[in-house]
């Protein structure tokens, strides 16, 4: 039998046909070029875009996306009219010389405009707990339910807001410092700040039923519900959006103004499709567009800490307004902070 051997000249030169302009990587073919080498845009502007094409091939179509949706593509301008707000990944899927590939640009879609400055009036004074170290506030019904922080100081409690009357509380072990809690059918959800879990009650006994992890969330700061989701803010620029049966992680939006993102979004208050988040160390409160995440609104409650008895408790960099529940009925906004003595009722409206 004879061995035909093959000259390694010959094979290297048997490779190199083999690997066509089908086998070479789309971003040695084309480019993502935009107006001004823009790194953002806002929402449902048109933006100059164009097709770096490095080798000459013959293109038969393009067609641009973010997050699965087509972007529109007239006169050499892309219309971000997208519906969700964020870091993104500009997508250009090409078709040329019977192939089909795509090349990416990451890009930062903002808000389309400056949100609106809201103010407030006071209605009532009620009495806090002051040695109540606030992370998560809401109404069931009447009764107004709190989760607070601070290891050794964390609780779960139910009170009457008028008289400040505890109805029942549920202390939380010394190892775990209490965040945001919301209310969704027949449960409590409570976060905690740095380990991994939250907790779930029952509504009726305030009994506790079960423990569940974080996702890709980094910490556990607010929570708040739309009736069907729950929506978690974890320090970040994102709002995680959690299946209230698995709490899995499902989606997220992603906090902007039309000239940035924003982080540090705190104690969540979900409202008409609005989330009314309290900013980390800050006397405002963000209104966001539960679905975009564009900051449409921002309410300075600067002056309520003024009207507090400050106490053993109190750092001026801690002891900050935290705490938004909205009363359906009564259709106000009840505000406190960390260790205040006072819970207030008040009216938004616009300045």
């Amino acid at each position: 039998m004879k061995i035909f051997r093959i000259p390694l000249a010959l094979v290297v030169l048997m490779l190199f046909f083999s690997c066509g302009s089908g086998n070479q990587k789309p971003s040695s073919l084309f480019s993502i070029e935009l107006a001004d080498n823009a790194k953002q845009v806002n929402q449902n502007d048109k933006l100059g875009v164009s097709l770096k094409n490095i080798k000459n091939k013959e293109i038969e179509s393009v067609t641009y996306s973010i997050d699965g949706h087509e972007l529109v593509l007239m006169d050499d301008q892309l219309d971000f009219s997208i519906p969700k707000l964020g870091n993104k990944v500009l997508k250009a899927s090409i078709t040329y010389e019977g192939n089909t590939v795509e090349v990416t640009k990451n890009i930062k879609v903002l808000a389309s405009q400056a949100p609106d400055i809201y103010t407030y009036t006071i209605l009532n004074e009620y009495p806090h707990d002051p040695n109540a170290y606030t992370q998560g506030l809401e109404f069931h019904k009447d009764t107004l339910y709190e989760g607070t922080g601070k290891n050794g100081r964390s609780f779960l409690r139910k009170f009457d807001y008028r008289t400040g009357k505890v109805y029942q509380q549920i202390d939380l072990d010394e190892t775990y410092f209490g965040e945001g809690i919301t209310i969704l059918g027949d449960k409590i959800y409570q976060l905690t700040w740095r380990s991994g879990m939250g907790f779930i009650y029952d509504l009726k006994n305030m009994k506790k039923l079960d423990n569940f992890q974080y996702g890709k969330s980094k910490e556990g700061w607010g929570l708040a519900n739309d009736g069907e989701k729950l929506y978690k803010s974890d320090g970040t620029d994102k709002i995680w959006i959690l299946n209230p049966d698995t709490l899995v992680e499902e989606d997220h939006i992603e906090i902007a103004t039309n000239k940035s993102l924003f982080a540090d979004t705190n104690e969540l208050e979900y409202v008409d499709g609005k989330i009314y988040a309290n900013v980390y160390q800050k006397p405002g409160v963000m209104i966001i567009n539960a679905k975009s995440g564009a900051i449409e609104g921002v309410i300075n409650f600067g002056g309520l800490s003024e009207k507090v008895t400050k106490t053993e408790n109190w750092v001026d960099t801690e002891n900050v307004l935290n705490g938004i529940a909205y009363h359906p009925v009564r259709k106000t906004f009840f505000v406190t902070g960390k260790d205040w003595d006072k819970i207030f009722e008040v009216q938004i409206q616009k300045k």
